[in-house]
């Protein structure tokens, strides 16, 4: 092993990112996890102040710096504010303590603050791509930023191809760009657990299948879709639930369209779980089902939820778009289908519980293992280390 990847635990990295926990979502828990293995108190963390921050700080093994990072939408742009904010924060950390690289959890602000930063420290620009950030943010002062901090960064790291492809059209050089999959607390997330009690909390019995989803209420996760099939897959001769778990703007929505189906005490509206309970969901399911659609340039970058599932032993249903093909292996650790389409849904969810196959269970097994092996929050950290290591040689 090199000296450079022994020293994990020992780098000296500025990172800023707005998003960080204990905010919820995939992205904070990302840049929590690698960050906190990769450096101790020697690694600064520059993100947005939020409630539960502090006692989240005293466990962190970083230096976490919490900034107001106020908009005011009397200014213009209204977020001048927090790139200012983040910029002499930056200098002030980066002039007091000896950082070696400076990291950008996402392109805008947080990358072209680390860019004009990195040029008065003369220190290598890390920056971090999703996705969903390059297809929705089309205004054309925003696209010449994102090209500008892209493009003078010394490293890219992409969460999928889908994004990789992205940031090549957007000009990165492909030598910058690496894919580094975000990834799992496969110590939290196994097989094995008992979630027999939640079955039994919604009626089901030992033979009936339940389909789970995971993520925030909007149309871009085609919940709504998978409701739609549950009906056409109990006309199949399949004795199936569906449960979904997420808070969002499409609470009403899905509540109306539950309403109206023809079996609303087979569709589950579980609204926000807590933490510890959320392996144990994907223990009490079958199969783990977000068919995403794209919405406009709203799209999917990659997906961390179908990697929860697969790291508890469940195979995965995914839609056709963005990057979820690197998240589920279609044929592989489950199926990809058309996720505007109801029909096409109910045929993948069908194949996949079919009783009378062993596809799904074969998906299931392999989708365990690949997470496990490559998905691990370690695997992650060593990935990002291998290639950070690279900068400056």
């Amino acid at each position: 092993m090199s000296t450079h990847l022994a020293a994990a635990g020992d780098r000296r990295y500025l990172v800023i990112t707005e998003l960080f926990q204990p905010t919820k979502g995939g992205t904070a828990v990302w840049f929590d996890e690698v960050y906190r293995r990769l450096g101790g108190a020697g690694t600064h963390i520059l993100t947005a102040d939020v409630p539960g921050a502090e006692e989240h700080d005293r466990a962190s093994p970083n230096t976490v710096h919490r900034l107001g990072l106020k908009r005011y939408p009397w200014i213009r742009p209204e977020s001048l504010p927090v790139y200012v904010e983040f910029f002499l924060k930056a200098l002030s950390v980066g002039l007091r303590h000896p950082i070696e690289q400076i990291h950008a959890g996402r392109v805008l602000p947080e990358g072209l603050v680390a860019v004009r930063a990195a040029r008065l420290l003369r220190k290598p620009v890390v920056i971090y791509a999703h996705g969903e950030e390059i297809t929705t943010w089309r205004q054309p002062r925003r696209i010449k930023g994102m090209r500008e901090a892209y493009c003078s960064a010394d490293l890219v790291i992409a969460n999928s191809t889908f994004t990789r492809d992205l940031l090549l059209d957007l000009g990165v050089q492909p030598e910058r760009i690496v894919i580094i999959n975000p990834g799992v607390d496969t110590e939290r997330f196994r097989p094995g657990l008992d979630g027999s009690h939640l079955r039994a909390s919604l009626g089901l019995g030992p033979q009936s299948k339940l389909v789970l989803s995971v993520g925030r209420l909007s149309r871009r996760k085609s919940f709504d879709h998978v409701m739609q099939a549950i009906p056409e897959l109990v006309k199949r001769g399949l004795d199936v639930h569906h449960a979904v778990i997420g808070k969002g703007e499409d609470a009403d929505y899905l509540a109306g369209l539950r309403a109206a189906s023809p079996t609303p005490e087979r569709i589950h509206l579980l609204g926000g779980v807590g933490a510890d309970d959320l392996p144990l969901w994907y223990a009490a399911s079958d199969l783990f089902a977000m068919p995403n659609r794209d919405i406009g340039a709203d799209t999917e970058g990659f997906g961390m939820v179908y990697i929860e599932a697969a790291a508890c032993g469940r195979a995965s249903l995914a839609g056709n778009t963005g990057g979820t093909g690197s998240a589920v292996l279609d044929g592989v650790t489950g199926l990809r289908c058309e996720g505007d389409s109801v029909p096409a849904i109910a045929d993948a969810l069908f194949r996949l519980l079919d009783p009378a196959s062993r596809f799904g269970a074969e998906c299931a097994a392999r989708a365990q293992a690949r997470a496990h092996e490559e998905f691990s929050w370690h695997a992650v950290m060593r990935k990002t280390l291998e290639h950070c290591s690279q900068l400056g040689r």
